[in-house]
């Protein structure tokens, strides 16, 4: 669809497509898409997020058989403080790469990138953002690990007849508690019980963390020798990577602070909540907010005023949470760490770039459109846009680009936004599409045009 371009001019009301070049989007022919060959990669299957847990999965599968290859392991007997070291080893990868240091430190690397390179290197880093499959690769074969030792343990125990010794105990308890968190945390289970999943999540692993230290000191005490306990401690790889878990866990709790919010109400839908930081943050960065800081967090895309200090995140009704913000907003919100770039900090690395979103998808948008880093179109599908998100951010939007395609689905229907996008990727000469939407239509727009081999990019829901 190509929207006649929209007047600026409050309070005009949004203009439309005419029915006429509506139709015309829905009948583009989409290209073909890739052999199959080609097209295998661009399955929701073997996305990168994926491909990332596989490779911590195999790479921990490899050392095993080595190790009882010729490593030196027996089938019989497993030495249990190898086992201990691989365990806390995948943890810490499954910890680290969730630090909020740690996710900007990934986007600033990948995005060193200049456009003078290779599409296919620029588009591959590019997929930074799937970088949780690390993640959930390290805490999946920790827990493999761990339970391997359990059993080994438990086989020395019964060997020695010296009984049930506290260090077991320990070691049950944190076989129970790793297998409730890695099942909360599997997709159907995360997906219909989110707020469960995410307090499992945290407390769970809070508890997990101290269980740990508590075990390896017990190991450690129980270990025969003459060191005094302080130096065995202090020279034990195992406590300094539970440490390094420690800190990074802590870290962003040491910001904690309660800020006061500005809330404007342009519909009973939309709340734009102005917030002031000490530092502005970057455009496609998000803050993180909380009404009750031990119970849910909620993280949303910071759109900062150029020349100012103060930003806004836009907050849509979409759930309990949000829906009672928007209809009781308050006067504070508890904010904690630092600000995280986000999927569409990937813009760099391209020339230009076709942004589409649905709704509340602008929030994330909008910082990159008003700080014109990279040029790029908007393609916005959205139900009464002035209506629901009033005069001020439409012409701020529009201000930003004129020329950007907005449908409005009160009077239009529901859009193919594959096509759309595709359309605007095609006449605009862009090297990349950006979806910010829900998780269905976001999927359906990014793997429709991969498997078309165009680059497209979007959120992938796994925190």
């Amino acid at each position: 669809m190509t929207t006649t371009p929209l007047t600026t001019t409050p309070p005009a009301p949004l203009a439309v497509a005419a029915p006429d070049s509506a139709r015309s989007a829905h009948h583009d022919k989409l290209p073909p898409r890739l052999p199959l060959p080609r097209r295998i990669l661009a399955h929701p299957t073997l996305m990168h997020y994926h491909r990332l847990t596989a490779v911590v999965l195999l790479v921990n599968l490899g050392l095993a058989g080595y190790m009882l290859g010729t490593g030196g392991w027996s089938t019989v007997e497993l030495p249990t403080s190898q086992l201990a070291s691989l365990t806390l080893a995948n943890f810490t990868l499954a910890v680290v790469v969730r630090q909020q240091y740690i996710i900007n430190l990934f986007f600033w690397l990948a995005t060193r990138a200049r456009t003078s390179w290779p599409l296919r290197i620029r588009r591959t880093l590019g997929k930074v953002y799937h970088f949780g499959g690390l993640h959930v690769g390290g805490a999946l074969a920790g827990t493999l690990w761990f339970i391997a030792f359990t059993a080994t343990a438990t086989v020395e125990a019964i060997r020695s007849g010296s009984g049930m010794p506290a260090s077991l105990v320990v070691t049950y308890l944190l076989v129970a508690l790793l297998l409730t968190v890695c099942g909360t945390a599997l997709p159907p289970v995360r997906a219909r019980r989110h707020d469960l999943f995410e307090r499992v999540h945290r407390f769970g692993g809070w508890l997990a963390l101290a269980l740990f230290w508590a075990l390896t000191v017990l190991m450690i005490a129980a270990e025969p020798g003459s060191r005094p306990l302080a130096t065995a401690l202090l020279t034990e790889a195992g406590v300094w990577a539970l440490a390094l878990m420690t800190f990074s866990v802590a870290l962003p709790w040491l910001r904690l602070r309660k800020v006061p919010v500005a809330v404007g109400r342009p519909s009973d839908h939309v709340a734009l909540v102005q917030l002031e930081r000490r530092r502005v943050p970057f455009p496609g960065s998000s803050t993180a907010v909380s009404r009750n800081p031990l119970l849910e967090w909620h993280s949303f895309a910071n759109v900062p005023t150029p020349g100012q200090r103060h930003f806004r995140i836009t907050i849509s009704r979409a759930g309990d949470w949000t829906g009672a913000l928007v209809d009781n907003p308050p006067s504070h919100l508890w904010v904690k760490g630092i600000t995280t770039a986000g999927v569409a900090n990937i813009e760099t690395l391209f020339t230009k770039v076709v942004y589409v979103a649905t709704g509340s998808g602008i929030g994330p948008v909008l910082p990159h459109l008003l700080a014109d880093e990279v040029p790029s179109h908007l393609v916005w599908a959205v139900r009464s846009p002035r209506t629901t998100y009033g005069d001020a951010l439409i012409d701020e939007i529009l201000a930003a680009r004129p020329n950007a395609t907005i449908w409005d689905t009160a009077t239009d229907g529901k859009p193919d936004m594959v096509a759309l996008a595709y359309r605007a990727y095609r006449e605009h000469g862009a090297e990349a599409v950006i979806c910010i939407s829900n998780k269905k239509l976001t999927w359906r727009v990014v793997h429709g045009l991969e498997q078309r081999g165009i680059p497209a990019y979007g959120a992938i829901w796994d925190s």
